[in-house]
C-alpha cells in the first residue's frame, strides 16, 4: 500500500472543483484511458486576464486525483504568466509529498496545465514535436530529458516514476537509459547498450552498495591491484556509481578504459546492468 499524506487523501475523498466549465478559455487535455491515467482541465479567465474558475475530470488513482484538486486550488487566482511557472514539483509539495512511484500524476497535473495555457494562446507545445520513446504511454524523448534535467532523475527507474515511461511493456528501458546518459552527461558519447529484454531488477540503495562493495572487492580490486592500482566506492546515487582510482591507476593513459570496459561491465554483471560508472571530480 502507498503511504498518503493527509493532504492527499483529502484531495481524494474530497477533491475540489470536479467537472467542466462551460465555455472555457482554455482546455488541457493529457493522457488516455487506455494508459491508465487521464486529465481534462478547464479554466475561466476574468476581465483582467486572471483565472477566475478551474475545474478538472480525471480517470486515475487517487495521486491522480488529489493532484488535479489541488491543482485547481492554486492556480484560481492566479494570471496565465503565473500559472505557467506551477511545476510538478510545487503541486506534489502543497500535498504534502507524493510517494515516488506516483510522482508522474503531480507530472500529468502540470502537463495539463500547460496545455491549458497553450490552448488559449493558440500554441502547441513543443514536447509534442518529440520521438514517441514509450508506445504504451505515449511518452516523448522531450519530455523524458525535461524530467531529468529539472528533477535530477538518476536512474530509469527515477524516469519510470515521474513520467511512466518504461512502466508496461518495457521495451523502451534501453532507450531511456541512452537518454538519461546522454542528458546527463551533455551527448558525451557514453552510451552502452544492454540486453533489451532484460528488466532492470528492483533494488533499495542500500542493498546496491553493499553488493557494488563485494563485487569491488571480490571481482575488481585484485586484478586492478596486480597492475599497482586499486579502487575506492565513492557515491551511489540512482544507476549512476562513483569511484575514485587510486596508485598506478590515476596516472594510467587508460584508466577511462579500465572504468567503462572493466569495471563497469563487471558492475553490471554482477550487480545491476543498467548501472554507469564514473570517476569522481
Amino acid at each position: 500500500m502507498w503511504e498518503y499524506t493527509n493532504k492527499v487523501q483529502q484531495h481524494f475523498l474530497h477533491p475540489k472543483n470536479v467537472g467542466e466549465i462551460d465555455n472555457p478559455d482554455g482546455t488541457g487535455d493529457v493522457g488516455s484511458l487506455a494508459c491508465g491515467d487521464a486529465l481534462k482541465l478547464t479554466f475561466k479567465l476574468d476581465d483582467k486576464g486572471v483565472i477566475a474558475d478551474a475545474k478538472f475530470k480525471t480517470f486515475g488513482c487517487a495521486s491522480a486525483i488529489a493532484s488535479s484538486s489541488v491543482l485547481t486550488e492554486m492556480i484560481i487566482g492566479m494570471t496565465l504568466d503565473e500559472a505557467a511557472k506551477v511545476t510538478n514539483e510545487d503541486i506534489a509539495d502543497r500535498l504534502g509529498g507524493l510517494p515516488k512511484e506516483k510522482m508522474h500524476c503531480s507530472v500529468m497535473g502540470r502537463e495539463a496545465l500547460e496545455a491549458a495555457i497553450a490552448n488559449y494562446r493558440g500554441l502547441k507545445l513543443p514536447m509534442a514535436e518529440g520521438e514517441v520513446v514509450c508506445e504504451c504511454f505515449g511518452v516523448t524523448d522531450l519530455e523524458v530529458i525535461r524530467a531529468i534535467q529539472e528533477s535530477n532523475l538518476r536512474s530509469v527507474e527515477e524516469i519510470t516514476n515521474f513520467t511512466k515511461a518504461g512502466g508496461g511493456c518495457g521495451k523502451c528501458l534501453d532507450r531511456l537509459r541512452e537518454i538519461l546518459v546522454a542528458t546527463t552527461h551533455q551527448g558525451s558519447g557514453l552510451v552502452q547498450i544492454v540486453d533489451k529484454n532484460k528488466r532492470p531488477q528492483r533494488m533499495t540503495t542500500l542493498q546496491k552498495i553493499k553488493k557494488i562493495e563485494e563485487a569491488l572487492e571480490r571481482e575488481i580490486r585484485p586484478g586492478l591491484r596486480k597492475d599497482g592500482g586499486d579502487i575506492e566506492l565513492v557515491d551511489v546515487d540512482g544507476d549512476f556509481v562513483l569511484v575514485s582510482l587510486r596508485g598506478a591507476c590515476t596516472s594510467c593513459t587508460k584508466s577511462r578504459t579500465t572504468l567503462k570496459e572493466f569495471v563497469e561491465k563487471k558492475l553490471r554483471e554482477l550487480v545491476l546492468d543498467s548501472l554507469i560508472v564514473e570517476e569522481a571530480k
